[in-house]
Protein backbone atom coordinates (compact mmCIF):
# COMPACT_ATOMS: atom_id res chain seq x y z
CA UNK A 1 0.00 0.00 0.00
CA UNK A 2 1.11 3.40 -0.83
CA UNK A 3 0.37 6.67 1.60
CA UNK A 4 1.16 9.96 -0.01
CA UNK A 5 0.71 12.84 2.64
CA UNK A 6 0.94 16.23 3.09
CA UNK A 7 1.48 18.02 6.28
CA UNK A 8 0.87 21.92 6.30
CA UNK A 9 0.68 24.66 8.77
CA UNK A 10 2.41 28.08 9.64
CA UNK A 11 6.43 27.56 10.30
CA UNK A 12 6.97 26.53 14.42
CA UNK A 13 3.74 24.19 14.21
CA UNK A 14 6.40 21.17 13.88
CA UNK A 15 4.94 20.41 10.79
CA UNK A 16 8.45 19.12 9.34
CA UNK A 17 9.36 16.75 12.17
CA UNK A 18 6.13 15.07 12.07
CA UNK A 19 7.17 14.59 7.94
CA UNK A 20 10.47 13.51 8.96
CA UNK A 21 9.73 11.01 12.15
CA UNK A 22 6.87 9.43 9.81
CA UNK A 23 9.20 9.09 7.50
CA UNK A 24 12.11 7.49 9.42
CA UNK A 25 9.30 5.19 11.01
CA UNK A 26 8.88 3.59 7.32
CA UNK A 27 12.47 3.29 7.17
CA UNK A 28 12.45 1.44 10.16
CA UNK A 29 9.97 -0.64 9.17
CA UNK A 30 11.85 -1.58 5.90
CA UNK A 31 9.77 0.20 3.59
CA UNK A 32 10.20 2.88 0.99
CA UNK A 33 9.98 6.63 2.30
CA UNK A 34 10.49 10.32 0.74
CA UNK A 35 10.24 13.58 2.58
CA UNK A 36 9.95 16.54 0.64
CA UNK A 37 10.01 19.96 2.81
CA UNK A 38 8.91 23.13 1.40
CA UNK A 39 8.47 26.56 3.27
CA UNK A 40 7.18 29.75 2.57
CA UNK A 41 9.27 33.25 2.82
CA UNK A 42 9.69 32.98 6.61
CA UNK A 43 10.24 29.78 8.56
CA UNK A 44 9.20 30.36 11.95
CA UNK A 45 5.25 32.06 11.24
CA UNK A 46 5.38 31.51 7.38
CA UNK A 47 3.59 28.73 5.44
CA UNK A 48 5.24 25.34 5.62
CA UNK A 49 4.62 21.76 4.50
CA UNK A 50 5.64 18.93 3.37
CA UNK A 51 4.96 16.01 1.07
CA UNK A 52 5.85 12.08 2.13
CA UNK A 53 5.41 8.73 0.92
CA UNK A 54 5.28 6.10 2.60
CA UNK A 55 4.84 2.45 0.26
CA UNK A 56 5.37 -1.05 0.20
CA UNK A 57 6.61 -0.47 -3.40
CA UNK A 58 9.71 1.74 -5.07
CA UNK A 59 8.46 5.38 -5.06
CA UNK A 60 8.78 6.14 -8.62
CA UNK A 61 8.18 10.08 -7.91
CA UNK A 62 8.52 12.06 -4.79
CA UNK A 63 5.70 14.56 -5.24
CA UNK A 64 2.47 14.49 -3.52
CA UNK A 65 -0.54 15.80 -6.56
CA UNK A 66 -3.26 13.97 -5.08
CA UNK A 67 -2.51 12.99 -1.21
CA UNK A 68 -4.28 10.31 0.28
CA UNK A 69 -3.74 11.99 3.74
CA UNK A 70 -3.79 15.64 4.60
CA UNK A 71 -2.93 17.62 7.62
CA UNK A 72 -3.78 20.99 8.16
CA UNK A 73 -2.93 22.63 11.16
CA UNK A 74 -3.80 25.77 9.76
CA UNK A 75 -6.81 27.48 8.27
CA UNK A 76 -4.38 28.79 5.12
CA UNK A 77 -3.18 25.25 5.10
CA UNK A 78 -6.82 23.74 4.87
CA UNK A 79 -7.80 25.90 1.89
CA UNK A 80 -4.67 25.51 -0.22
CA UNK A 81 -4.55 21.23 0.12
CA UNK A 82 -8.23 19.75 0.99
CA UNK A 83 -9.36 20.10 -2.56
CA UNK A 84 -6.35 17.83 -3.87
CA UNK A 85 -7.48 15.28 -0.85
CA UNK A 86 -8.05 12.12 -3.02
CA UNK A 87 -11.95 11.07 -2.33
CA UNK A 88 -11.97 8.34 0.36
CA UNK A 89 -8.68 9.88 1.71
CA UNK A 90 -8.21 11.43 5.36
CA UNK A 91 -8.39 15.07 6.35
CA UNK A 92 -6.86 15.89 9.67
CA UNK A 93 -7.76 19.54 10.88
CA UNK A 94 -6.60 21.21 14.10
CA UNK A 95 -9.46 22.38 15.38
CA UNK A 96 -7.74 24.29 17.85
CA UNK A 97 -7.20 26.99 15.49
CA UNK A 98 -9.02 25.75 12.61
CA UNK A 99 -12.89 26.78 13.47
CA UNK A 100 -14.62 25.57 10.61
CA UNK A 101 -14.99 21.76 8.73
CA UNK A 102 -14.18 20.07 5.46
CA UNK A 103 -15.68 21.47 2.98
CA UNK A 104 -16.23 18.61 1.29
CA UNK A 105 -18.18 15.08 2.28
CA UNK A 106 -16.46 12.28 0.39
CA UNK A 107 -13.31 12.16 2.44
CA UNK A 108 -12.79 10.90 6.22
CA UNK A 109 -12.51 13.72 8.54
CA UNK A 110 -10.47 13.81 12.09
CA UNK A 111 -11.08 17.42 14.08
CA UNK A 112 -8.54 17.28 16.46
CA UNK A 113 -8.46 19.58 19.39
CA UNK A 114 -4.43 19.36 19.30
CA UNK A 115 -3.41 22.36 21.19
CA UNK A 116 -6.02 22.00 23.67
CA UNK A 117 -4.81 18.38 24.25
CA UNK A 118 -1.03 19.92 24.54
CA UNK A 119 -2.03 22.17 27.09
CA UNK A 120 -3.67 20.13 29.12
CA UNK A 121 -0.41 17.82 29.05
CA UNK A 122 1.29 20.79 30.26
CA UNK A 123 3.56 21.06 27.33
CA UNK A 124 1.96 23.48 24.44
CA UNK A 125 4.90 22.39 22.20
CA UNK A 126 3.12 19.10 21.56
CA UNK A 127 0.38 19.93 19.80
CA UNK A 128 1.93 18.30 16.62
CA UNK A 129 2.74 14.79 18.43
CA UNK A 130 -0.99 14.85 19.08
CA UNK A 131 -1.74 15.22 15.65
CA UNK A 132 0.99 12.85 14.39
CA UNK A 133 -1.11 10.31 16.89
CA UNK A 134 -3.94 10.97 14.92
CA UNK A 135 -2.43 10.30 11.63
CA UNK A 136 -0.55 7.02 12.81
CA UNK A 137 -3.83 5.82 14.06
CA UNK A 138 -5.95 6.58 10.93
CA UNK A 139 -3.70 5.71 8.36
CA UNK A 140 -2.08 3.35 9.68
CA UNK A 141 0.80 3.79 7.77
CA UNK A 142 3.55 3.05 10.11
CA UNK A 143 3.32 1.59 13.54
CA UNK A 144 3.56 3.99 17.09
CA UNK A 145 6.39 2.03 18.20
CA UNK A 146 8.48 2.77 15.19
CA UNK A 147 7.08 6.39 15.68
CA UNK A 148 8.49 6.18 18.92
CA UNK A 149 11.98 4.78 17.78
CA UNK A 150 12.45 6.90 15.53
CA UNK A 151 11.88 9.84 17.80
CA UNK A 152 14.03 8.30 20.20
CA UNK A 153 16.85 8.35 17.78
CA UNK A 154 16.24 11.76 16.64
CA UNK A 155 16.56 13.09 20.11
CA UNK A 156 19.01 11.12 21.43
CA UNK A 157 20.88 13.63 23.07
CA UNK A 158 17.32 14.93 24.87
CA UNK A 159 15.84 11.74 26.59
CA UNK A 160 14.01 13.33 28.58
CA UNK A 161 11.59 14.47 25.40
CA UNK A 162 10.37 11.40 25.01
CA UNK A 163 8.16 10.66 27.39
CA UNK A 164 5.87 13.84 26.81
CA UNK A 165 5.69 13.26 23.05
CA UNK A 166 5.05 9.81 23.57
CA UNK A 167 1.57 10.55 25.92
CA UNK A 168 0.73 13.24 23.38
CA UNK A 169 0.54 10.72 20.30
CA UNK A 170 -0.91 8.20 22.67
CA UNK A 171 -3.84 10.79 23.36
CA UNK A 172 -4.15 11.51 19.50
CA UNK A 173 -4.45 7.69 18.80
CA UNK A 174 -6.83 7.27 21.40
CA UNK A 175 -8.99 9.89 19.95
CA UNK A 176 -9.02 7.45 16.39
CA UNK A 177 -8.95 4.22 18.55
CA UNK A 178 -12.22 5.47 20.66
CA UNK A 179 -10.15 4.66 23.63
Amino acid sequence: MTHEIVMAGFGGQGVMLMGQLMTYAGMLENKHVSWIPSYGPEMRGGTANCSVIISDEPVGAPIVSEPTTVVAMNLPSLDKFEPALQAGGNLIINSSLIDQGAKRSDVNVFLVPSNDIAGELGNAKVANMVVLGVLIAATKAVSQESVLKAFAKMFAKKPELLAINEQAIKRGAALVEGK
